[in-house]
């Protein structure tokens, strides 16, 4: 009988890690990529450092990439794509850039420029055609504009909130913005979730430069954010809190953290979600209260298609992957 159990245990083992299974689609590229956008199964869009940008029609069997003209320098950190052909990216420093290609790639148009001093921007994200960008605090206030028109055209909002002194944004994975429900989560010496502008301190890691929240993930009325330590990624501690946001906003701790660092969360459906960093990736099966390392692969980003199942994740090096579960 032991040996029946413990042969059942084996092939459990065995089925639950062949299960989970991330395939590497590609590598070596100079580029770290931190933008990610899931189109379907087989439409990606990938976004990086020295102006870079992935492109897979495929599934990723075969990757296009590209380098932008005029922009070899740049670090587009976030990307929305809208189909196989249309898709923006957003590079981060002054001068601030949104650039739009509506033909694969071959052109892009700048739709956005901003050279204020100090201009940062750190994530973009949309619902349809409507879209939202932020960045770190100009003049103490935080930087954000508008877009009605799928990034066409941007407005920028001149009523934002005053950030405490040391507290902004990461530009880590395009994640820590909801733009349907305007919710917002900083870093830095000090960390906050913004509803509706408002602030609430948020019981993560927080005090340094390189800690606080760099991702939210929002279901309904639930929420969970990670963050942590960049400069410690396999720190597991304040870097994950779970959120009930069906009135004033409620915070719990999970029973098991993510293992490490996380610069990106998302969830799959209510129960179950993944969150990736530098030390690996976890998923959750209860709704963020349990995680488990499934890797110690290095990743920014991680997203599921939009319209389909598969899940991609991106990372240094310009490693590009897909996850199987």
């Amino acid at each position: 009988m032991r040996l029946i159990k413990i042969f059942c245990f084996i092939l459990c083992l065995q089925s639950y890690c062949s299960a989970q299974k991330i395939e590497i689609l590609t590598s070596g590229t100079k580029a770290s990529l931190r933008g990610l956008s899931v189109v379907s199964n087989q439409v990606f869009w990938a976004s990086g450092s020295n102006g870079k940008v992935a492109r897979s029609t495929n599934g990723g069997a075969s990757i296009q990439w590209i380098t932008v003209p005029g922009f070899e320098k740049r670090d587009f950190r976030d990307i929305k794509a809208y189909d196989s052909n249309t898709a923006i990216i957003m590079a981060i420093a002054e001068p601030a850039i949104i650039l739009k290609t509506k033909d694969c790639g071959k052109n892009w148009a700048i739709v956005f420029e901003d050279s204020t001093k100090g201009m940062f921007l750190d994530a973009m994200d949309f619902r349809g055609r409507k879209g939202v960008v932020i960045g770190d605090p100009i003049n103490n206030k935080l930087f954000r504009a508008y877009t009605n028109d799928a990034g066409d055209h941007w407005a920028i909002d001149t009523l934002t909130p005053t950030l405490s002194k040391g507290e902004a944004f990461f530009a880590a994975s395009g994640t820590n913005i909801n733009a349907q429900s305007g919710c917002y989560v900083s870093g830095g010496l000090q960390s906050s979730l913004y509803l509706k502008d408002q602030p609430i301190l948020l019981p993560l890691k927080q005090g340094k430069e390189s800690t606080g929240a760099n991702s939210i993930a929002q279901y309904k009325n639930k929420a969970v954010i990670t963050g942590g330590d960049f400069s410690s990624d396999k720190d597991s501690s304040g870097n994950c809190i779970l959120v009930d946001l069906s009135g004033k906003p409620v915070f719990t701790h999970p029973e098991t953290a993510p293992h490490g660092y996380r610069s990106c969360v998302i969830y799959l459906d209510q129960q179950h979600l993944i969150s990736c960093g530098t030390s690996g990736v976890d998923i959750s099966k209860d709704g963020g209260k349990n995680w488990e390392l499934i890797s110690t692969e290095s990743f920014h980003v991680v997203q599921k298609a939009e319209m389909g199942s598969k899940i991609y994740l991106a990372g240094g090096g310009g490693r590009i992957a897909s996850l199987q579960l």
